[in-house]
């Protein structure tokens, strides 16, 4: 593993592979493709066979974590890669407090919003 992916495997702490995400999500395996590529959800290539991983934490049951889709569509427009924007997520901040992904759990999506708004700036 290169050392970015060793680095995210230390801030996320469970996987899902694709097939797990549209299991949950009660979707076929090629929409949930579809949602990588739509900024619904983020993955990242990781493991041994280098397949495609989606933190746990972006699934709130059956549904995708709410806020997360705004929140990567503006990482993605701050030119973010997926790998960049999972770090940034999952990399904790001390004026939310915890993590992004912790404050979107917490239902405080438009501070984190606010925090990817202005990384463009």
């Amino acid at each position: 593993m290169t050392s970015i992916s060793t680095e995210i495997d230390a801030l996320v702490p469970a996987w899902l592979t694709l097939p797990e995400v549209a299991k949950r999500l009660d979707l076929p395996v090629n929409r949930a493709r579809q949602l990588l590529k739509d900024h619904q959800l983020a993955a990242v290539h990781r493991g041994e066979g280098n397949a495609l991983a989606v933190p746990a934490a972006f699934l709130d049951g059956s549904q995708i974590l709410k806020g997360l889709p705004g929140t990567l569509t503006l990482l993605a427009d701050n030119h973010f890669s997926a790998e960049e924007a999972v770090r940034w997520l999952f990399t904790p901040d001390e004026s939310l407090p915890g993590t992004p992904v912790e404050a979107l759990a917490g239902n405080r999506g438009t501070e984190v919003r606010r925090r990817a708004h202005a990384l463009g700036f």
